[in-house]
């Protein structure tokens, strides 16, 4: 007997957990691992956003909510798009979920239906492909490489379009690559999607704070506002605000479509809870000092992590336009054989080798669409950062050529 679903068949754990756990399997074996493979702040919440959820559960804000969100909430994040991205939305274009995950699963169960296409540029966040093919549709992968900085084109869109492709993912900064899209970059897409009226746009925008090297951030919605109708802008309080375990994403579009996605959240997790909606509330009323703060802090890890990388023959690594990851290239291992004897075949090889020899986690370039490359969290102390290039470095030498 099964007990599981046939749906599931094709879906995969997330990549970035299942390497992160292996990390910590060999970590309770004794072992000094350092686990680079989850992406999330290092950094305490601010103080006054938990003080916030604090007063807000003593004072009884812990009852259900609407399904979109507090009213508080849900004005405060109008205003952010408003104050920051120059987009103005009305309350009911405005939705919450938990975390922009919650966002994106709740958008693609509204609207997808059996055999429908969301192009997804490669390289991709783990998440994207397995929650398409979860509720039945299909992923188109289109492999943007180091080539186009790992953004995609126009050319590339063009042909990835079918008449079944419901959405475009966008991503930016991109997890892994750390790509940005010019304003310049976005229009050029957008000429081409006026052109393919039945395609949808996601543009998720987590990580639009961590942005280096003074770049300005455009968001889709600013860049194709003719697009307005059928984007949907995905954020969240998780990554500017060092708050990746309250879970609060969200998200403006289309009034239809998120009433469609409210319906969906109403009828699954009802609502965020209560305390962790007031606390997000804080984050994007209260001080934003931190934010830079934490931008600064990345990107001298960037840096860090660049000028670490540049020194070990085989590997690669263009410097990160924003996000806490490093999206290495290790072409120039592959074919080397280990201490043991092993050739190094697959960046899942390069991976389980630096986990073993190294005790460095860090996840395959292929969970992400692009092989041979693999990433590693950057958002970690200078210290753990600098250790862990040492000992891939080590790691390196020790290979046999190919």
């Amino acid at each position: 007997m099964s007990y599981v679903a046939k749906r599931l068949a094709a879906v995969k754990p997330s990549a970035s957990m299942a390497a992160s756990m292996a990390a910590k399997a060999l970590r309770a074996k004794g072992f000094d691992v350092i686990d680079l493979g989850l992406g999330e702040p290092d950094f305490p919440t601010p103080p006054h956003v938990a003080e916030a959820a604090h007063k807000a559960a003593l004072a009884g804000e812990t009852l259900y909510t609407p399904a979109a969100g507090t009213p508080a909430l849900r004005a405060a994040v109008a205003e952010k798009f408003r104050r920051e991205n120059g987009l103005t939305y009305a309350a009911d274009e405005i939705t919450v979920a938990n975390g922009a995950k919650q966002i994106i699963f709740n958008a693609l169960m509204a609207t997808l239906d059996e055999g429908d296409e969301a192009i997804l540029p490669a390289p991709y966040f783990v998440s994207y492909p397995e929650m398409v093919k979860l509720l039945g549709g299909v992923p188109v992968t289109p492999v943007c490489g180091a080539e186009t900085g790992f953004r995609l084109t126009p050319a590339v869109l063009e042909a990835a379009i079918t008449p079944r492709t419901k959405w475009l993912f966008l991503n930016m900064p991109g997890n892994p690559s750390g790509a940005c899209y010019s304003l310049q970059d976005l229009e050029a897409l957008g000429a081409v999607l006026e052109r393919h009226p039945q395609v949808l746009i996601l543009s998720d925008e987590i990580y639009e704070h961590i942005i280096f090297d003074h770049r300005a951030f455009v968001s889709f919605g600013r860049a194709c506002p003719g697009l307005r109708d059928r984007t949907l802008i995905v954020n969240g309080v998780a990554k500017a605000y060092a708050m990746t375990g309250w879970r609060v994403g969200y998200a403006a579009g289309p009034a239809p479509l998120l009433k469609a996605m409210n319906t969906v959240q109403s009828q699954s997790v009802t609502s965020v809870a209560a305390p962790m909606q007031a606390a997000a509330l804080a984050a994007l009323t209260g001080p934003q000092d931190c934010i830079r703060a934490f931008r600064e802090a990345f990107e001298r890890r960037r840096n860090l992590v660049v000028a670490g990388i540049a020194k070990i023959p085989g590997l690669t690594l263009p410097p990160p336009e924003g996000a806490f990851y490093a999206y290495i290239g290790c072409q120039g291992l592959i074919g080397r054989k280990t201490p043991e004897g092993k050739t190094l075949s697959t960046d899942a090889d390069v991976v389980d080798y630096l986990l073993n020899h190294a005790h460095v986690g860090s996840v395959p370039g292929a969970a992400y669409g692009v092989s041979p490359f693999f990433r590693i969290s950057t958002a970690t102390s200078d210290a753990v950062l600098t250790e862990a290039i040492a000992r891939i470095a080590r790691a390196v030498a020790a290979l046999e050529p190919a």
